[in-house]
């Protein structure tokens, strides 16, 4: 079962994987330090940081004990914080140093809070920082400016059942009437075991608005009143499993021991949660991991804990911990006949790459995650020899009155990405625009329609 493969058998795998990969860093790269970040005095935080329970229950200490052990802290442990959590995380190095750095996991929404407030120098969040927010921070810089919003990872939000439910697969219309309450027992949508029992996340989460706009809203409903709710996604997971009529949703690090099941979005396929689709965000309900800091931020450590998410040590963190990184991989698809004829001979002949490019909302820029993944991309085809005329950049897009219309759009989507890795010497063997060709994600909707316009890479 895919969640086996990705979380193994033990609710402790993620962390014990983790501090594999720390280990690995520490022998492989003994101390390649941020250039003498300042050490804790008299007790007090040199970095903290609050949000997302789904990047601060693994991830997020994973990745700080990860920076300290870069740093050149030999001894970092953790201890439990003043509430259920919460942690304190604190290396010592050999000549006395100490750095204290503090986590809080109560939901992306109260990173937002701790930011405006204060009291925190990064906010998690596995969502995309709102409007509202934007403008409660805007005396202090543009939050959605590449500086401050970071791409640090991507999610699956999976939809889980006890491992004895015989469903297999669901879509978002359905997932809607389920968890709005409309559909009350499994037999009504062909499966056994009588009334529905509802497990959700609380108002806090991210998870929650995630599911809420991808799901719920996008099909015009609200969660049912008779869900339970949890600040946890494992106390969830956990609850589902022992639950033969339950049903909840989980990021992919949650997934533990109840059943993912394949998921599909108006006229998209059935997809599981595999790394594959969710590191592309073509799986429905992908989503982004952030960590953000406002733009003229001076906190050295919380630059440095970036800068380290961003790169190779840290997204090897990032997979590790159950979710998906962003280094750039080559997967053989196969084709079918659904493909239009020129997809078909891509995948027979090419192999694809585990990036897509997307767009900023109404516009033809790269969004704050593209322009990232051009830098990935570019040193994944110098270090593969892959510069000339090698790749195939191949556009899509949503449909128009006009398909000749939504061919030429598409094409010009995968010319601008073309633009970019033109100027660093990359030649390619062509670019394409395939229209409203293989849809991922509902057209009926903007956030489905954004998620429809995008740019695959190809390599021979």
């Amino acid at each position: 079962m895919l969640h086996k493969a990705r979380t193994g058998d033990s609710d402790a795998w993620p962390t014990t994987v983790a501090w594999l990969v720390i280990g690995f860093i520490c022998y492989a790269f003994p101390w390649q330090a941020f250039a003498a970040l300042p050490s804790s005095q008299a007790g007090e935080p040199v970095l903290r940081v609050q949000g997302s329970n789904t990047i601060g229950a693994h991830l997020l200490p994973a990745l700080v004990k990860g920076l300290l052990a870069s740093e050149g802290y030999q001894n970092v442990s953790s201890q439990p914080g003043k509430t259920e959590n919460e942690q304190r995380i604190i290396g010592r190095s050999s000549d006395g140093r100490e750095a204290i750095i503090d986590l809080a996991a109560h939901g992306s929404s109260t990173g937002f809070v701790a930011l405006k407030e204060g009291i925190a120098e990064l906010a998690a969040a596995s969502r995309p920082i709102k409007d509202a927010e934007a403008s409660a921070l805007s005396a202090s810089g543009n939050l959605r400016s590449a500086k401050a919003e970071q791409v640090i990872g991507i999610d699956g939000l999976a939809i889980i059942v006890n491992s004895a439910n015989p469903l297999s697969e669901l879509d978002t219309d359905t997932l809607a009437r389920i968890f709005s309450g409309d559909v009350k027992s499994w037999e009504e949508i062909g499966g056994r075991g009588g009334a529905i029992h509802l497990y959700a996340r609380d108002d806090n989460s991210g998870t929650f608005d995630t599911f809420r706009e991808l799901v719920l809203a996008s099909h015009g409903k609200a969660l049912g009143n008779g869900a339970q709710r949890f600040e946890s996604s494992d106390q969830l997971s956990a609850q589902v499993s022992g639950d033969p009529q339950g049903i909840g949703f989980v990021g992919l690090s949650s997934i533990k021991k109840a059943k993912a099941l394949l998921i599909a979005d108006g006229d998209s396929q059935a997809m599981p949660p595999s790394t594959t689709l969710v590191a592309t965000e073509d799986y429905p309900l992908s989503r982004r991991l952030f960590l953000y800091m406002k733009p003229e931020e001076s906190n050295r450590w919380a630059r440095a804990l970036l800068q380290f998410a961003q790169g190779d040590q840290g997204q090897a963190l990032v997979s590790s911990s159950g979710f998906v990184g962003q280094r750039v991989q080559a997967t053989k698809m196969s084709p079918r006949t659904s493909m239009p004829e020129s997809y078909q001979a891509l995948a027979r002949d090419a192999q694809r790459l585990s990036v897509n490019f997307r767009f900023r909302e109404g516009s033809a820029t790269l969004d704050n995650k593209a322009q990232r993944d051009i830098e990935r991309l570019l040193a994944y085809l110098q270090q593969n020899g892959k510069m000339n005329k090698q790749t195939v950049l191949v556009g899509f897009g949503d449909p128009k009155q006009d398909p000749a219309r939504a061919e030429l759009l598409s094409k010009l989507r995968a010319m601008a990405v073309r633009r970019e890795l033109a100027k660093e010497g990359v030649m390619f063997r062509a670019i394409s625009g395939l229209g409203d060709a293989l849809p991922v994600a509902a057209n009926s909707d903007d956030d489905g329609r954004v998620k429809n316009r995008r740019v695959e890479v190809w390599v021979y």
